[in-house]
């Protein structure tokens, strides 16, 4: 049964490697026995990830909100261990902005760094997954996949496209062996969500709105992850499994 989850010998690519659940996910593969290229823009966030994860790691300093520059993205990627086995699309930005406030800056940065960019970097590594007749594609919905919250129009919309991609890219892959689930968190202290975490009041009524009564820890994704990222998911494709401690079901 311990082989279902083992990921010795894998490459995993991990976006947002540089903080919040990005850097979880990728200490945590590294952890599990995978090679992982952890990739994002700060290099000295990186440089701490490396060290804190130990294992055998690897990083690309880029600007993934760069849509033509994915393929070299890719391509980088690969030079350290080869091209990944694994991709985890964890990198992503909420801007925050009321409906009336939205810009077209800030919505074309939106949609780029947490739609387009898991799409087009799973596009260029697809075809070493197809070669090996074997891959796995996690990316990051949202409670606001299904929600709508306030000043969380752009965030919203970008990750109800990443529930639907996810199901689009399992139609698309999965016969070839590459299977595509998503990851939904609830509430976690992160960066992104420093300003939710800031305000204790709201903080606790997030907590108050799930079942178990509390807002989530990295650890909590722990489980779901090595899952989706191992041979225990085989014929799961095209899933969204909320990790929100009952946050969705009241």
């Amino acid at each position: 049964m311990q082989g279902l989850f083992d990921l010795t010998g894998k490459v995993a690519c991990v976006t947002g490697a540089s903080s919040g659940l990005g850097r979880a996910a990728a200490s945590l593969l590294a952890g599990a026995g995978a090679r992982v290229v952890g990739v994002a823009r700060r290099t000295d966030q990186l440089k701490a990830w490396q060290h804190e994860a130990g294992g055998e790691t690897a990083m690309v300093v880029a600007d993934l909100s760069d849509r033509l520059a994915l393929t070299g993205i890719a391509r980088q990627v690969a030079e350290t261990f080869g091209p990944p086995d694994i991709l985890i699309n964890a990198a992503g930005i909420n801007t925050r902005q009321h409906a009336d406030e939205v810009t077209a800056e800030g919505w074309d940065q939106t949609m780029n760094l947490n739609l387009a960019t898991p799409f087009f970097l799973a596009q260029a590594m697809v075809p070493e997954m197809k070669a090996r007749g074997w891959g796995r594609i996690i990316n990051f919905a949202s409670l606001q996949s299904r929600r709508a919250f306030g000043n969380g129009i752009s965030y919203g919309a970008s990750k109800g496209g990443v529930e639907q991609l996810t199901r689009a890219m399992a139609e698309a892959w999965s016969s070839y062996g590459i299977t595509a689930n998503a990851l939904a968190p609830g509430f976690f202290r992160t960066e992104l969500t420093g300003p939710v975490f800031g305000d204790p009041v709201l903080a606790k009524r997030n907590a108050d709105q799930t079942c178990i009564g509390r807002n989530g820890e990295p650890e909590d994704l722990f489980g779901p992850l090595i899952f989706f990222c191992s041979k225990a998911s085989d014929y799961v494709t095209g899933q969204v499994l909320f990790v929100d401690g009952g946050f969705t079901a009241k």
